[in-house]
């Protein structure tokens, strides 16, 4: 007869236990940001023959940013507490602003200070490297700051005579 050793779980389920909904929230925030990118992308190429490529590119993501509001309030951190929709939305916008700063800057310096001036160096910049750089920033903003969770039950919120059984 032979004693088997209980099993344990691999290191991959241990790290999706542990970090499940972060994962979750990032699966959800990665498709509003997949959605709302290629509104991004359709409106910065409409605008980018017409209009200076630095007003295309923020009005795009402006139009993008609505959208993206709208997905992750209602849907990515739905389960979060609600604060005052104006608190929220001028939050959003002002971490929204940051990010595309970020991706302005990205833009800027290719185009005008490294010299790239074509449609496709410009999206590249703007959509591939300004993206991501803005993205990560926006989602720990609006992880922290923006959406917050809901208080947690402490041990400092039980009753006292809870408390005191216990000690």
């Amino acid at each position: 007869m032979t004693v088997t050793e209980p099993s344990t779980p691999s290191l991959f389920r241990r790290l999706y236990v542990r970090f499940e909904g972060l994962v979750r929230e990032g699966i959800k925030f990665g498709t509003i940001g997949l959605i709302t990118f290629v509104i991004d992308t359709v409106v910065f190429n409409l605008l980018w023959g017409p209009l200076n490529t630095l007003v295309a590119g923020a009005i795009s993501m402006t139009v993008a940013a609505t959208c993206a509001f709208i997905g992750n309030r209602f849907w990515t951190w739905r389960d979060r507490a609600r604060t005052d929709l104006r608190r929220e939305y001028a939050l959003y916008f002002l971490f929204n602003l940051v990010g595309l700063l970020i991706a302005l800057t990205c833009l800027a310096v290719s185009h005008y200070a490294l010299g790239f001036t074509s449609q496709l160096a410009d999206n590249i910049a703007k959509n591939g490297v300004g993206l991501v750089l803005g993205t990560l920033f926006r989602f720990w903003s609006y992880r922290q700051i923006v959406f917050r969770k809901k208080p947690e039950d402490t041990p400092s919120s039980a009753p006292v005579a809870q408390r005191d059984r216990t000690a």
